[in-house]
């Protein structure tokens, strides 16, 4: 089995997995606050850079 394999999603598929990682991040921020506020600003600046370099490669290739 190679995980690693090339797949097609359609949008809705997508956009139901990304409302799963989005709602699973949430609830556990919600349960584990005390465990990653300590952390909050190394994890916001991660995801403010993976963010921007995804912008970057998809402007890119547009």
């Amino acid at each position: 089995m190679n995980i690693f394999s090339n797949s097609t999603f359609t949008w809705w598929q997508i956009g139901l997995f990304k409302l799963s990682v989005l709602t699973f991040g949430i609830a556990i921020g919600a349960y584990w606050q005390d465990v990653f506020l300590p952390y909050f600003t190394a994890l916001l600046a991660v995801a403010v850079v993976s963010g921007l370099y995804i912008a970057y490669v998809y402007f890119k290739q547009h």
